[in-house]
C-alpha cells in the first residue's frame, strides 16, 4: 500500500450527506441521476458480520475491479462526519473514536474522514477518482459509510453502502448514489453515467455476496 501525504480536501459537490434523504429517488441534488437498489444477502447475526467485515476493508470497491492506493485516514481527531435518520434529521455518529483497524496487507479500514483513490475501469468507462468517506456508521444492527468525489472523476456526487440486520433476521444490502456528469462526453451521454452506475451496483453485490441473492 502506498501513502501520500494527507492534503485537507473537500468534496467536489455541495449536497454532502444527501444519499441519506429519503425523497434522494424523488428529488436529487441538482443536475444529478440518482440511483437505488437493495438486496436480501441473506439472515442470521453471521451473515451480517461477515458483510460488515467485508464492507468495511473496502471489499465493495476491491471486488468493483478498482484499484485503492493511498489510503489516509484522517489527521488528528477522528472526523465525525454526517450521518441521517430514516426522516433525513442529521444524528449524531456512533462512533467518534474508533480504534484503527487493518486487514490482511495493511490498508486501513474504512474510517470517516479518510480519503481514499481509486483507479480501474467498468465496462471500458473510467473509474479513476479521489474519494472521500463522508461518514462511517458501526452500530449493532447497522453498519456502512459514504464516499463522495473529491477530484479526477468523470462525474461528481456521493455513493452510500449499507448494511441491516433486520428484527425479522434478514440482511439487506442498499446502495445509494448520486452523479452529476462532469466529463465532456458524459455530459453529452447522460446514458453512460447510468450504465456505468449500473455496473457498479451489480459489482459491489457481487463483491458483498457472492451467492448474488434476490433484488428487492
Amino acid at each position: 500500500m502506498r501513502r501520500g501525504t494527507f492534503r485537507d480536501d473537500t468534496v467536489d459537490y455541495a449536497a454532502v450527506g444527501a444519499t441519506q434523504a429519503p425523497d434522494l429517488m424523488q428529488y436529487p441534488p441538482e443536475r444529478s441521476i440518482p440511483a437505488e437498489q437493495s438486496w436480501r444477502i441473506g439472515s442470521g447475526e453471521a451473515r451480517f458480520r461477515g458483510a460488515s467485515e467485508a464492507l468495511m476493508s473496502w471489499s465493495a470497491q476491491r471486488g468493483a475491479g478498482l484499484k485503492l492506493t493511498d489510503v489516509r485516514p484522517a489527521s488528528g481527531p477522528m472526523y465525525s462526519g454526517v450521518s441521517f435518520d430514516a426522516e433525513g434529521n442529521p444524528v449524531a455518529p456512533s462512533r467518534s473514536e474508533a480504534e484503527q483497524r487493518f486487514d490482511a496487507d495493511g490498508t486501513p479500514f474504512v474510517g470517516a474522514g479518510t480519503t481514499i483513490r481509486v483507479d480501474g475501469r467498468v465496462k471500458g468507462l473510467r473509474a479513476d477518482a479521489e474519494l472521500r468517506v463522508i461518514f462511517a456508521v458501526e452500530e449493532p444492527r447497522r453498519v456502512g459509510f459514504a464516499l463522495g468525489t473529491v477530484s479526477d472523476s468523470v462525474v461528481s456526487g456521493e455513493e452510500s453502502f449499507m448494511l441491516d440486520w433486520y428484527d425479522n433476521d434478514e440482511v439487506w444490502f442498499t446502495v445509494r448514489a448520486f452523479d452529476a456528469p462532469r466529463a465532456v462526453l458524459y455530459r453529452m451521454l447522460p446514458g453512460l453515467t447510468k450504465r456505468r452506475r449500473r455496473e457498479l451496483f451489480t459489482r459491489y453485490l457481487r463483491a458483498i455476496s457472492p451467492l448474488y441473492t434476490t433484488p428487492a
